[in-house]
Protein backbone atom coordinates (compact mmCIF):
# COMPACT_ATOMS: atom_id res chain seq x y z
CA UNK A 1 0.00 0.00 0.00
CA UNK A 2 2.86 2.41 0.68
CA UNK A 3 4.61 1.51 -2.29
CA UNK A 4 1.18 1.92 -4.71
CA UNK A 5 0.65 5.62 -2.74
CA UNK A 6 3.99 6.87 -3.10
CA UNK A 7 4.07 6.07 -6.87
CA UNK A 8 0.91 7.84 -7.37
CA UNK A 9 1.88 10.67 -5.22
CA UNK A 10 4.41 10.93 -8.12
CA UNK A 11 2.23 10.76 -11.07
CA UNK A 12 1.75 14.71 -11.93
CA UNK A 13 -1.66 15.72 -12.37
CA UNK A 14 -1.98 16.10 -16.08
CA UNK A 15 -0.90 12.09 -16.02
CA UNK A 16 -3.31 11.41 -13.24
CA UNK A 17 -6.10 13.00 -15.62
CA UNK A 18 -5.02 10.91 -18.84
CA UNK A 19 -4.84 8.22 -17.02
CA UNK A 20 -8.39 8.48 -15.36
CA UNK A 21 -9.71 9.54 -18.53
CA UNK A 22 -8.44 6.40 -20.24
CA UNK A 23 -9.46 3.99 -17.57
CA UNK A 24 -13.28 5.80 -18.56
CA UNK A 25 -12.92 4.55 -21.26
CA UNK A 26 -12.09 0.56 -20.57
CA UNK A 27 -8.78 1.37 -22.75
CA UNK A 28 -6.49 1.97 -20.04
CA UNK A 29 -5.68 -2.42 -19.57
CA UNK A 30 -4.61 -2.44 -23.72
CA UNK A 31 -2.95 0.71 -23.81
CA UNK A 32 -0.70 -0.50 -20.86
CA UNK A 33 -0.65 -4.23 -22.55
CA UNK A 34 0.94 -2.75 -25.92
CA UNK A 35 3.26 -0.13 -24.40
CA UNK A 36 4.92 -3.29 -22.61
CA UNK A 37 4.78 -4.69 -25.63
CA UNK A 38 6.08 -1.64 -27.84
CA UNK A 39 8.36 -0.01 -25.42
CA UNK A 40 12.06 -0.33 -25.36
CA UNK A 41 12.94 -2.40 -21.73
CA UNK A 42 15.94 -0.19 -21.47
CA UNK A 43 14.66 3.15 -22.15
CA UNK A 44 11.12 2.88 -21.07
CA UNK A 45 9.80 4.55 -24.31
CA UNK A 46 8.80 3.71 -27.42
CA UNK A 47 10.87 4.02 -30.59
CA UNK A 48 9.22 5.31 -33.44
CA UNK A 49 9.33 2.43 -36.13
CA UNK A 50 7.60 0.50 -33.23
CA UNK A 51 4.83 3.07 -33.92
CA UNK A 52 5.50 2.86 -37.93
CA UNK A 53 4.98 -1.06 -37.87
CA UNK A 54 1.84 -1.13 -35.27
CA UNK A 55 -0.32 1.39 -37.24
CA UNK A 56 0.98 0.82 -41.25
CA UNK A 57 -1.51 1.59 -43.52
CA UNK A 58 0.17 0.22 -46.28
CA UNK A 59 -1.71 -2.03 -48.81
CA UNK A 60 -1.82 -3.79 -52.08
CA UNK A 61 -3.48 -1.47 -54.33
CA UNK A 62 -5.26 1.42 -53.67
CA UNK A 63 -8.25 2.53 -56.08
CA UNK A 64 -11.54 4.41 -56.06
CA UNK A 65 -14.83 3.84 -57.33
CA UNK A 66 -15.24 7.12 -58.74
CA UNK A 67 -11.89 8.35 -61.12
CA UNK A 68 -8.76 7.58 -60.54
CA UNK A 69 -6.92 8.35 -56.56
CA UNK A 70 -5.19 12.06 -56.18
CA UNK A 71 -1.19 11.55 -56.75
CA UNK A 72 -0.75 13.27 -53.50
CA UNK A 73 -3.04 10.87 -51.82
CA UNK A 74 -0.65 7.93 -50.71
CA UNK A 75 1.37 10.54 -49.29
CA UNK A 76 -0.71 10.98 -46.92
CA UNK A 77 -1.73 8.07 -45.98
CA UNK A 78 2.39 7.75 -45.04
CA UNK A 79 2.25 10.54 -42.99
CA UNK A 80 -1.28 10.68 -41.80
CA UNK A 81 -1.01 14.58 -41.03
CA UNK A 82 0.53 14.91 -44.75
CA UNK A 83 -2.55 17.41 -46.28
CA UNK A 84 -1.34 20.29 -47.40
CA UNK A 85 -4.07 22.52 -46.01
CA UNK A 86 -4.00 26.43 -44.65
CA UNK A 87 -5.63 25.09 -41.53
CA UNK A 88 -4.20 26.72 -38.15
CA UNK A 89 -5.76 25.83 -34.13
CA UNK A 90 -5.35 28.37 -31.74
CA UNK A 91 -5.50 27.45 -28.33
CA UNK A 92 -7.17 29.45 -25.60
CA UNK A 93 -7.80 28.49 -21.56
CA UNK A 94 -11.36 26.95 -22.11
CA UNK A 95 -11.22 26.87 -26.18
CA UNK A 96 -9.84 26.47 -29.32
CA UNK A 97 -10.19 28.61 -32.38
CA UNK A 98 -10.05 26.98 -36.09
CA UNK A 99 -9.20 29.49 -38.61
CA UNK A 100 -7.98 28.82 -42.40
CA UNK A 101 -9.87 27.14 -45.17
CA UNK A 102 -10.46 23.30 -47.21
CA UNK A 103 -10.49 23.06 -50.59
CA UNK A 104 -13.13 20.68 -52.29
CA UNK A 105 -9.83 18.18 -52.99
CA UNK A 106 -9.01 18.61 -49.32
CA UNK A 107 -12.76 17.19 -48.17
CA UNK A 108 -12.36 14.44 -50.34
CA UNK A 109 -9.30 13.46 -49.06
CA UNK A 110 -9.84 13.76 -45.41
CA UNK A 111 -13.43 12.07 -46.12
CA UNK A 112 -11.19 8.86 -47.63
CA UNK A 113 -8.66 9.06 -44.84
CA UNK A 114 -11.46 8.79 -42.53
CA UNK A 115 -13.11 6.03 -44.51
CA UNK A 116 -9.67 3.80 -44.78
CA UNK A 117 -9.67 4.17 -40.52
CA UNK A 118 -12.90 2.50 -40.69
CA UNK A 119 -12.08 0.03 -43.25
CA UNK A 120 -8.68 -1.29 -42.00
CA UNK A 121 -11.02 -1.40 -38.07
CA UNK A 122 -13.43 -4.06 -39.27
CA UNK A 123 -10.18 -5.53 -41.30
CA UNK A 124 -8.01 -6.15 -38.07
CA UNK A 125 -11.20 -7.37 -35.80
CA UNK A 126 -12.20 -10.00 -38.60
CA UNK A 127 -7.73 -10.87 -38.44
CA UNK A 128 -6.89 -9.86 -41.64
CA UNK A 129 -4.74 -7.27 -41.04
CA UNK A 130 -1.71 -8.94 -42.65
CA UNK A 131 -3.48 -9.72 -46.08
CA UNK A 132 -5.28 -6.62 -46.74
CA UNK A 133 -5.40 -7.06 -50.98
CA UNK A 134 -7.18 -3.92 -52.58
CA UNK A 135 -8.67 -1.18 -50.91
CA UNK A 136 -11.64 0.41 -53.16
CA UNK A 137 -12.20 4.06 -52.09
CA UNK A 138 -15.91 4.75 -52.22
CA UNK A 139 -17.49 7.51 -53.93
CA UNK A 140 -17.88 10.32 -50.93
CA UNK A 141 -19.05 13.37 -53.95
CA UNK A 142 -22.30 13.40 -52.15
CA UNK A 143 -20.34 14.83 -48.80
CA UNK A 144 -18.73 16.56 -50.27
CA UNK A 145 -21.35 18.92 -52.04
CA UNK A 146 -22.75 18.68 -48.92
CA UNK A 147 -20.17 20.52 -47.32
CA UNK A 148 -19.75 22.89 -50.16
CA UNK A 149 -23.58 23.74 -49.99
CA UNK A 150 -23.30 24.10 -46.31
CA UNK A 151 -19.90 26.59 -46.02
CA UNK A 152 -19.25 28.40 -49.04
CA UNK A 153 -20.89 31.63 -49.73
CA UNK A 154 -22.33 30.04 -53.39
CA UNK A 155 -22.78 27.20 -52.61
CA UNK A 156 -26.56 27.17 -53.25
CA UNK A 157 -25.69 28.45 -56.88
CA UNK A 158 -23.86 25.09 -57.79
CA UNK A 159 -25.10 22.77 -60.33
CA UNK A 160 -25.16 19.36 -58.08
CA UNK A 161 -25.80 16.79 -60.63
CA UNK A 162 -23.31 18.41 -63.71
CA UNK A 163 -20.51 19.37 -60.90
CA UNK A 164 -16.86 17.61 -61.30
CA UNK A 165 -16.70 17.82 -57.10
CA UNK A 166 -12.27 17.40 -57.41
CA UNK A 167 -12.17 20.49 -59.65
CA UNK A 168 -14.55 23.21 -58.15
CA UNK A 169 -12.51 25.88 -56.87
CA UNK A 170 -14.11 26.72 -53.30
CA UNK A 171 -12.47 27.88 -50.14
CA UNK A 172 -14.41 26.46 -47.24
CA UNK A 173 -13.96 27.95 -44.08
CA UNK A 174 -12.57 25.55 -41.43
CA UNK A 175 -14.78 26.51 -38.58
CA UNK A 176 -17.66 25.82 -41.15
CA UNK A 177 -16.55 22.54 -42.33
CA UNK A 178 -16.46 22.07 -38.62
CA UNK A 179 -20.12 22.81 -37.85
CA UNK A 180 -21.06 20.85 -40.89
CA UNK A 181 -19.17 17.79 -39.61
CA UNK A 182 -20.65 17.89 -36.15
CA UNK A 183 -24.43 18.50 -37.35
CA UNK A 184 -24.01 16.49 -40.73
CA UNK A 185 -21.82 13.27 -39.69
CA UNK A 186 -21.17 14.28 -36.17
CA UNK A 187 -19.30 10.60 -35.73
CA UNK A 188 -16.91 10.90 -38.25
CA UNK A 189 -13.99 11.55 -35.45
CA UNK A 190 -15.14 7.96 -34.47
CA UNK A 191 -13.11 6.34 -37.37
CA UNK A 192 -9.81 7.26 -35.94
CA UNK A 193 -10.60 6.28 -32.49
CA UNK A 194 -11.76 2.82 -34.21
CA UNK A 195 -8.61 2.21 -35.71
CA UNK A 196 -6.16 3.35 -32.93
CA UNK A 197 -8.76 0.66 -30.74
CA UNK A 198 -8.81 -2.30 -33.33
CA UNK A 199 -5.11 -1.93 -34.07
CA UNK A 200 -4.24 -2.40 -30.38
CA UNK A 201 -6.58 -4.95 -29.75
CA UNK A 202 -4.85 -6.79 -32.95
CA UNK A 203 -1.37 -6.41 -30.83
CA UNK A 204 -2.61 -7.96 -27.70
CA UNK A 205 -4.68 -10.46 -28.80
CA UNK A 206 -3.02 -13.72 -29.77
CA UNK A 207 -2.85 -14.16 -33.61
CA UNK A 208 -5.07 -16.99 -35.34
CA UNK A 209 -2.80 -18.76 -37.06
CA UNK A 210 -5.98 -19.77 -40.01
CA UNK A 211 -6.14 -18.93 -43.28
CA UNK A 212 -8.09 -15.43 -43.60
CA UNK A 213 -10.16 -15.16 -46.50
CA UNK A 214 -8.87 -13.05 -49.64
CA UNK A 215 -9.95 -9.47 -49.30
CA UNK A 216 -9.13 -8.32 -52.82
CA UNK A 217 -12.11 -11.30 -53.69
CA UNK A 218 -14.37 -9.73 -51.39
CA UNK A 219 -14.32 -6.13 -52.56
CA UNK A 220 -14.79 -7.02 -55.81
CA UNK A 221 -18.42 -8.32 -54.74
CA UNK A 222 -18.93 -5.52 -53.03
CA UNK A 223 -18.46 -3.33 -55.54
CA UNK A 224 -20.35 -5.00 -57.77
CA UNK A 225 -23.46 -5.15 -55.50
CA UNK A 226 -22.76 -1.02 -54.80
CA UNK A 227 -22.82 -0.97 -59.05
CA UNK A 228 -26.60 -2.43 -59.15
CA UNK A 229 -28.17 -0.85 -55.41
CA UNK A 230 -29.30 2.84 -54.67
CA UNK A 231 -27.10 2.09 -51.45
CA UNK A 232 -23.61 2.42 -52.19
CA UNK A 233 -20.64 1.92 -49.82
CA UNK A 234 -20.51 5.50 -49.76
CA UNK A 235 -24.34 6.26 -48.63
CA UNK A 236 -23.81 3.19 -46.40
CA UNK A 237 -20.99 5.10 -44.88
CA UNK A 238 -22.35 8.35 -44.68
CA UNK A 239 -25.42 6.98 -42.73
CA UNK A 240 -23.84 5.03 -40.66
CA UNK A 241 -21.92 8.05 -39.47
CA UNK A 242 -24.91 9.32 -37.75
CA UNK A 243 -25.82 6.09 -36.08
CA UNK A 244 -25.10 4.64 -32.63
CA UNK A 245 -25.27 1.07 -31.44
CA UNK A 246 -26.54 -2.46 -33.52
CA UNK A 247 -28.17 -0.11 -36.00
CA UNK A 248 -24.39 1.46 -36.92
CA UNK A 249 -22.99 -2.43 -36.75
CA UNK A 250 -25.61 -3.39 -39.35
CA UNK A 251 -25.58 -0.29 -41.51
CA UNK A 252 -21.61 -1.14 -41.79
CA UNK A 253 -22.00 -3.88 -43.22
CA UNK A 254 -22.82 -2.68 -46.54
CA UNK A 255 -19.64 -0.62 -46.51
CA UNK A 256 -16.95 -2.87 -45.54
CA UNK A 257 -15.80 -6.14 -47.60
CA UNK A 258 -15.54 -8.20 -45.03
CA UNK A 259 -19.52 -8.68 -44.75
CA UNK A 260 -20.15 -8.86 -48.35
CA UNK A 261 -22.07 -12.34 -47.54
CA UNK A 262 -24.68 -10.86 -45.68
CA UNK A 263 -25.39 -7.84 -47.76
CA UNK A 264 -27.91 -9.77 -50.21
CA UNK A 265 -29.31 -10.83 -46.76
CA UNK A 266 -30.74 -7.75 -45.72
CA UNK A 267 -32.08 -6.01 -48.91
CA UNK A 268 -35.80 -6.96 -48.22
CA UNK A 269 -37.68 -5.10 -51.55
CA UNK A 270 -36.45 -4.21 -54.61
CA UNK A 271 -39.00 -3.05 -56.95
CA UNK A 272 -37.32 -4.02 -60.25
CA UNK A 273 -36.83 -7.43 -58.81
CA UNK A 274 -40.00 -7.84 -56.67
CA UNK A 275 -41.93 -5.64 -58.79
CA UNK A 276 -43.68 -2.18 -57.78
CA UNK A 277 -46.61 -1.16 -55.89
CA UNK A 278 -47.76 -1.53 -52.16
CA UNK A 279 -48.60 -5.20 -52.20
CA UNK A 280 -45.33 -6.71 -53.57
CA UNK A 281 -43.63 -4.18 -50.83
CA UNK A 282 -45.51 -5.83 -47.86
CA UNK A 283 -45.17 -9.24 -49.30
CA UNK A 284 -41.11 -9.04 -48.54
CA UNK A 285 -41.45 -7.05 -45.70
CA UNK A 286 -44.76 -8.22 -43.44
CA UNK A 287 -43.10 -10.02 -40.58
CA UNK A 288 -40.05 -8.52 -40.01
CA UNK A 289 -39.80 -6.21 -36.57
CA UNK A 290 -36.51 -4.57 -36.31
CA UNK A 291 -34.99 -1.36 -37.98
CA UNK A 292 -35.54 -0.52 -41.85
CA UNK A 293 -34.45 2.07 -44.20
CA UNK A 294 -36.50 2.41 -46.98
CA UNK A 295 -34.47 4.39 -50.18
CA UNK A 296 -36.84 6.11 -52.95
CA UNK A 297 -34.78 6.77 -56.65
CA UNK A 298 -36.84 9.73 -58.29
CA UNK A 299 -36.65 12.43 -61.01
CA UNK A 300 -39.07 15.12 -61.70
CA UNK A 301 -41.04 14.96 -65.17
CA UNK A 302 -39.30 17.96 -66.32
CA UNK A 303 -35.74 17.04 -66.38
CA UNK A 304 -35.63 13.04 -65.18
CA UNK A 305 -31.94 12.96 -65.87
CA UNK A 306 -31.03 14.74 -63.20
CA UNK A 307 -32.74 11.74 -60.60
CA UNK A 308 -31.96 12.14 -56.77
CA UNK A 309 -31.89 9.64 -54.15
CA UNK A 310 -33.99 10.30 -50.48
CA UNK A 311 -34.31 7.67 -47.68
CA UNK A 312 -35.87 7.16 -44.21
CA UNK A 313 -34.96 4.92 -41.82
CA UNK A 314 -37.42 3.73 -39.21
CA UNK A 315 -36.39 1.96 -35.39
CA UNK A 316 -39.77 -1.00 -35.97
CA UNK A 317 -41.07 -2.38 -39.08
CA UNK A 318 -43.96 -1.51 -40.96
CA UNK A 319 -47.92 -1.67 -39.88
CA UNK A 320 -50.65 -1.36 -41.94
CA UNK A 321 -52.56 1.58 -39.88
CA UNK A 322 -54.73 4.45 -40.60
CA UNK A 323 -52.77 6.66 -38.80
CA UNK A 324 -49.18 7.61 -38.34
CA UNK A 325 -46.87 5.80 -35.93
CA UNK A 326 -43.31 5.14 -34.53
CA UNK A 327 -41.07 6.49 -31.83
CA UNK A 328 -38.37 7.33 -33.63
CA UNK A 329 -36.56 7.84 -37.20
CA UNK A 330 -34.62 9.66 -39.37
CA UNK A 331 -34.86 11.09 -42.88
CA UNK A 332 -32.14 11.58 -45.70
CA UNK A 333 -31.33 13.10 -48.68
CA UNK A 334 -28.68 10.66 -50.58
CA UNK A 335 -28.08 11.40 -53.95
CA UNK A 336 -26.77 13.75 -55.19
CA UNK A 337 -26.13 16.05 -51.85
CA UNK A 338 -26.31 13.96 -48.69
CA UNK A 339 -28.25 15.59 -45.62
CA UNK A 340 -29.14 13.96 -42.24
CA UNK A 341 -32.52 15.34 -40.93
CA UNK A 342 -32.68 13.59 -37.17
CA UNK A 343 -36.22 13.13 -34.90
CA UNK A 344 -37.10 17.07 -34.22
CA UNK A 345 -38.80 15.69 -31.01
CA UNK A 346 -41.87 18.08 -31.15
CA UNK A 347 -44.27 15.68 -32.81
CA UNK A 348 -44.34 11.84 -33.42
CA UNK A 349 -45.60 11.22 -36.80
CA UNK A 350 -42.36 9.47 -38.68
CA UNK A 351 -44.34 6.77 -40.24
CA UNK A 352 -48.00 5.80 -42.36
CA UNK A 353 -48.08 2.75 -44.14
CA UNK A 354 -51.71 1.89 -45.62
CA UNK A 355 -52.64 -0.49 -47.36
CA UNK A 356 -56.51 -1.34 -47.79
CA UNK A 357 -58.17 -4.91 -46.91
CA UNK A 358 -59.29 -7.24 -49.44
CA UNK A 359 -62.62 -7.50 -48.27
CA UNK A 360 -63.56 -3.88 -47.61
CA UNK A 361 -66.01 -2.75 -50.27
CA UNK A 362 -67.29 1.50 -49.01
CA UNK A 363 -65.85 4.07 -46.90
CA UNK A 364 -67.42 6.88 -46.17
CA UNK A 365 -63.67 9.12 -45.36
CA UNK A 366 -61.22 6.45 -46.74
CA UNK A 367 -57.85 7.17 -45.70
CA UNK A 368 -54.56 7.53 -48.33
CA UNK A 369 -53.33 3.97 -49.41
CA UNK A 370 -49.59 4.41 -49.54
CA UNK A 371 -46.47 5.20 -47.84
CA UNK A 372 -45.44 8.08 -46.08
CA UNK A 373 -43.16 9.48 -43.39
CA UNK A 374 -43.44 13.30 -41.58
CA UNK A 375 -46.33 16.06 -41.74
CA UNK A 376 -49.94 14.89 -41.32
CA UNK A 377 -52.69 12.78 -43.27
CA UNK A 378 -53.13 14.73 -46.46
CA UNK A 379 -50.20 16.87 -46.02
CA UNK A 380 -46.81 14.64 -45.31
CA UNK A 381 -43.47 15.44 -45.99
CA UNK A 382 -42.90 12.65 -47.98
CA UNK A 383 -45.82 10.41 -49.73
CA UNK A 384 -45.56 7.52 -51.55
CA UNK A 385 -48.77 6.39 -53.74
CA UNK A 386 -50.41 2.82 -53.94
CA UNK A 387 -48.35 2.01 -56.84
CA UNK A 388 -44.60 2.94 -55.99
CA UNK A 389 -45.18 4.94 -59.50
CA UNK A 390 -45.12 8.77 -57.99
CA UNK A 391 -43.42 10.70 -54.95
CA UNK A 392 -44.88 14.03 -53.43
CA UNK A 393 -42.17 15.79 -51.08
CA UNK A 394 -42.97 18.79 -49.67
CA UNK A 395 -41.54 21.33 -47.65
CA UNK A 396 -40.24 20.71 -44.40
CA UNK A 397 -43.06 23.47 -42.94
CA UNK A 398 -45.44 21.26 -43.27
CA UNK A 399 -43.71 18.55 -40.92
CA UNK A 400 -43.03 19.13 -37.38
CA UNK A 401 -41.30 15.70 -36.76
CA UNK A 402 -38.26 15.86 -38.44
CA UNK A 403 -35.82 18.90 -38.53
CA UNK A 404 -35.77 21.52 -41.41
CA UNK A 405 -33.96 20.81 -44.45
CA UNK A 406 -34.37 20.20 -48.22
CA UNK A 407 -34.40 16.70 -49.50
CA UNK A 408 -32.67 17.22 -53.20
CA UNK A 409 -31.02 20.51 -54.61
CA UNK A 410 -33.21 23.62 -55.01
CA UNK A 411 -36.30 21.63 -53.39
CA UNK A 412 -38.53 25.19 -53.11
CA UNK A 413 -41.79 26.24 -51.06
CA UNK A 414 -44.25 24.13 -53.31
CA UNK A 415 -45.40 20.77 -53.50
CA UNK A 416 -42.90 18.90 -55.48
CA UNK A 417 -44.41 15.42 -57.12
CA UNK A 418 -42.08 12.97 -58.79
CA UNK A 419 -41.88 9.92 -60.71
CA UNK A 420 -40.37 7.05 -58.77
CA UNK A 421 -37.93 4.87 -60.16
CA UNK A 422 -36.63 2.34 -57.80
CA UNK A 423 -37.47 1.42 -54.44
CA UNK A 424 -35.45 -0.69 -51.74
CA UNK A 425 -35.86 -1.78 -48.25
CA UNK A 426 -32.86 -2.63 -46.19
CA UNK A 427 -33.43 -4.76 -43.18
CA UNK A 428 -30.92 -3.27 -39.81
CA UNK A 429 -32.28 -5.52 -37.34
CA UNK A 430 -29.58 -8.36 -37.66
CA UNK A 431 -29.93 -12.04 -37.45
CA UNK A 432 -32.64 -12.39 -34.72
CA UNK A 433 -34.74 -9.71 -37.20
CA UNK A 434 -34.80 -11.87 -40.28
CA UNK A 435 -35.11 -15.50 -38.43
CA UNK A 436 -38.22 -14.00 -37.16
CA UNK A 437 -39.25 -12.96 -40.25
CA UNK A 438 -38.78 -16.45 -41.39
CA UNK A 439 -40.75 -18.35 -38.65
CA UNK A 440 -43.23 -15.92 -39.63
CA UNK A 441 -43.52 -16.09 -43.23
CA UNK A 442 -43.59 -20.28 -42.70
CA UNK A 443 -46.34 -19.70 -40.68
CA UNK A 444 -48.54 -17.98 -42.66
CA UNK A 445 -47.29 -20.34 -45.49
CA UNK A 446 -48.76 -23.52 -43.33
CA UNK A 447 -51.87 -21.67 -42.85
CA UNK A 448 -52.43 -20.69 -46.92
CA UNK A 449 -52.40 -24.24 -47.14
CA UNK A 450 -54.31 -25.23 -44.74
CA UNK A 451 -57.31 -23.45 -45.74
CA UNK A 452 -56.46 -24.51 -49.38
CA UNK A 453 -57.10 -28.49 -48.30
CA UNK A 454 -60.64 -29.68 -49.05
CA UNK A 455 -62.33 -32.86 -47.04
CA UNK A 456 -62.96 -35.00 -49.52
CA UNK A 457 -65.08 -37.14 -46.97
CA UNK A 458 -67.36 -34.82 -45.80
CA UNK A 459 -67.86 -33.31 -49.12
CA UNK A 460 -68.32 -36.40 -50.20
CA UNK A 461 -71.50 -36.84 -48.00
CA UNK A 462 -74.20 -34.89 -49.54
CA UNK A 463 -76.50 -34.44 -46.20
CA UNK A 464 -72.99 -32.53 -44.51
CA UNK A 465 -72.41 -30.53 -48.18
CA UNK A 466 -72.73 -26.58 -48.03
CA UNK A 467 -74.95 -27.42 -51.41
CA UNK A 468 -77.47 -29.15 -49.97
CA UNK A 469 -77.71 -26.38 -47.20
CA UNK A 470 -78.20 -24.23 -49.55
CA UNK A 471 -80.91 -25.78 -51.26
CA UNK A 472 -82.45 -26.62 -47.83
CA UNK A 473 -82.63 -22.63 -46.92
CA UNK A 474 -83.85 -21.66 -50.67
CA UNK A 475 -86.72 -24.31 -50.42
CA UNK A 476 -88.14 -23.04 -46.86
CA UNK A 477 -85.67 -20.23 -45.17
CA UNK A 478 -88.20 -19.74 -42.22
CA UNK A 479 -87.28 -23.50 -41.15
CA UNK A 480 -86.04 -23.52 -38.03
CA UNK A 481 -82.88 -25.10 -37.84
CA UNK A 482 -81.13 -26.66 -35.31
CA UNK A 483 -77.40 -27.82 -34.67
CA UNK A 484 -76.81 -31.42 -34.38
CA UNK A 485 -74.48 -32.01 -30.98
Amino acid sequence: MGQSSSTEQQLSPELRQVQSLAASTGALPSLEKAFSLLSDPQTKSIPIHSLQKCFDLAFESLESERGPVFKEFPCCLVTWAGLPVDVKFELYDDDCKISGSFSPRDIFMLLWICWIFSWDSRISRSNTLKKKGECRLPDVSHLVLSAIESSAENGHELDYWDSVVTELDFQLPAAKIHLWALKTVPHLADCFQQFLHARLCCLTTPEDKSEPSCSSSHESSSSAISETTLLTRGTAWAISLTLRGPIYEEMSKACFASEVDEINENLLYRSSVHGKGLNRFWSNIEGYNGPLLLLIAACEEENKTRRWIIGALTQQGFENKELFYGTSGNLYALSPVFHALLSSGREKNFVYSHLHPTGRVYEAHPKPVGVAFGGSIGNERIFMDVDFGRVTIRHHAADKTYQHGALFPNQGFLPVEAAVLEVEAWGLGGRTAREIQASYKKREELFTEQRRKVDLKTFANWEDSPEKMMMDMMSNPNTVRREDR
